[in-house]
């Protein structure tokens, strides 16, 4: 039902339903107008014309109006304008193809979804239109004003990962972003911060570019270090380190029990096939290949960045080729779920009895519901089995014994650096075994033991809102101790706190953090998705502000 309130300032004279859509016909209300210029009123009518901008939806079913609207003469013998159109303020302004609520309605969505998206669900709506004139109506709706500002968090996000960044400055108080910029430089956020005075805190991640913009910008205010950035580049500082000496650590003995693992469970994944091996081989040989060549021009003085643009390889492979005491082999990984796994018991009793024929083991296993095929059976079988089959080839019967592998492989580097900085209470039975293993080297042991330390210092700060005693000093106590080390990765991360000293104490003596701006990029990297990364920054920064 159309009410005649329906449509301000106008009267409803008629309404029609046309090839699916409804055709509302209106008039003005008033009888005189004023001249836009003058302020005049008139009465006089010179002429009448129909608008036909389409209105909201109803009943489901796209509305069209029909408006009468009349010119107006101007008796006002000063004003330059002879005649004028009534305006419909309240309704449409003049020119426009579609009333002000449809535009913001539109506008939602498009903010919402973007615009082909954005788009495809308007015609579902019965608000068809296109994408350009959806994203056109999101760069025309008003900004919201950013008011005075004491809490703020600055954060980089990835416009073209590895090659473009942009900044996200976030009001704490507020839990809102505030405004985008379209780089990280010092000279860029330091020119915002001079443009809003009043800042007191801010918070940052560890990056030397923004302590110079907040030193710059805004001299009086707090600098907060993130918590969660330090954790995280003290476990990088681990990474490096083990990446460094990972092959050195692989030569310690496992402190675990032989006869501690539980019958049908695997502690090393399934032998691989002939052809595998072979190609793991040529792939680890290209590898070496790789390793050498870097060790050769490091060792003649090239930088890492000319050798990572002469052989191709990427900066982080360079420097940890170039800084490796040995070859860094791949970590074994920890086996994955098979479909042989719950069957591990029977087959092992079965072997147990003496049975070590595959395809009779398989047809066994298919009977108890085992879905995979006799390759699987026949590689675990092969690789038990206590003598050789019947009719195993002469050529596989004679085979150079290669060297015992450790049961328990030891974890990459990456994987040893998260269980170097849990919490110890936090750790899985496998991170304490591996654990355990490096620390019978003596530097690996004093690393892990300072690291888990200074962990723990970090987790303590600001618990229930109440920080440890004195946690400066026990940093000053740790930093000495990291010092004192003799560690070139732990004196590397250390000298970085020291010159970062103020920020790191606001830290751990204060409650703030920058995870609403960690929160507040992983919504804009939703938004960057859901326009499939083709967004200029002016839409992408008109998104995040107004979505927030």
């Amino acid at each position: 039902m159309i009410l005649p309130s329906s449509l301000p300032g106008c009267v409803v004279d008629q309404v029609l339903r046309r090839s699916g859509r409804l055709i509302i016909l209106a008039h003005a209300r008033r009888n005189h107008r004023r001249c836009p210029d003058c302020g005049e009123p008139s009465s006089a009518v010179h002429s009448r014309y129909v608008r036909h901008p389409a209105d909201l939806p109803s009943f489901g079913e796209a509305v069209t109006l029909r408006l009468t609207v009349r010119r107006f003469y101007c008796h006002h013998r000063a004003c330059r304008r002879g005649t004028f159109v009534e305006p419909l303020p309240r309704l449409l302004p003049s020119r426009a193809r579609r009333t002000d609520r449809l535009a913001e309605a539109q506008a939602r969505v498009g903010l919402a979804l973007g615009g082909e998206a954005g788009a495809r669900l308007a015609g579902h709506l019965a608000m068809a239109t296109s994408p350009d004139t959806m994203l056109r109506l999101v760069h025309g709706m008003t900004l919201p004003s950013i008011g005075p500002l004491r809490a703020v968090g600055i954060d980089d996000w990835a416009i073209r990962k590895g090659q473009t960044y942009g900044t996200l400055l976030v009001d704490l108080d507020r839990r809102r972003p505030i405004d985008l910029l379209p780089d990280r430089t010092s000279t860029t956020v330091a020119a915002w911060l001079r443009r809003h005075p009043g800042i007191t805190v801010i918070t940052r991640d560890r990056s030397s570019e923004y302590a110079r913009a907040a030193t710059l910008g805004a001299p009086a205010a707090v600098q907060v270090a993130d918590r969660w950035h330090l954790l995280l580049n003290l476990r990088q500082a681990l990474e490096r380190w083990l990446a460094r000496v990972h092959g050195r650590l692989r030569c310690l003995p496992s402190l675990a029990i032989g006869d501690s693992r539980r019958p049908g469970q695997r502690l090393r994944a399934y032998r691989r096939s002939e052809a595998e091996i072979a190609v793991s081989r040529d792939s680890r040989a290209r590898r070496l290949a790789a390793y050498e060549d870097v060790r050769r021009r490091s060792q003649a003085g090239e930088t890492l960045l000319a050798i990572a643009r002469a052989t191709g390889l990427a900066r982080g492979t360079v420097r940890k080729y170039a800084q490796a005491e040995s070859f860094p082999e791949r970590a074994a990984r920890r086996p994955e779920p098979s479909r042989l796994d719950p069957h591990l018991m029977h087959l092992e009793e079965r072997m147990t009895q003496g049975c070590e024929n595959a395809m009779e083991l398989w047809r066994e296993l298919r009977d108890r519901g085992f879905a995979g095929t006799h390759r699987q059976v026949t590689r675990f079988v092969a690789e038990h089995r206590t003598r050789p089959a019947r009719r195993t080839a002469r050529k596989w019967l004679v085979r150079t014994p290669s060297p015992a592998a450790d049961p328990i492989a030891l974890p990459s580097p990456k994987q040893l650096a998260w269980f170097l900085t849990q919490p110890i209470e936090a750790r899985p039975p496998h991170a304490t075994a591996a654990i355990g293993r490096i620390e019978q080297d003596p530097e690996a042991a004093r690393f892990g033991a300072l690291a888990q330390r200074f962990a723990t210092l970090v987790r303590s700060c600001c618990v229930d809102g109440t920080p440890p005693v004195d946690p400066a000093g026990e940093l000053d106590i740790w930093l000495e101790a990291a010092r004192l080390s003799d560690i070139p990765a732990l004196k590397t991360f250390a000298s970085g706190l020291d010159r970062d000293g103020a920020a790191v104490r606001a830290a751990l003596t204060t409650s703030w953090s920058n995870g609403q701006a960690e929160g507040q990029i992983s919504r804009l990297k939703m938004l960057k998705r859901t326009m499939y990364g083709r967004a200029g920054f002016p839409l992408l920064r008109r998104r995040v502000l107004l979505a927030a």
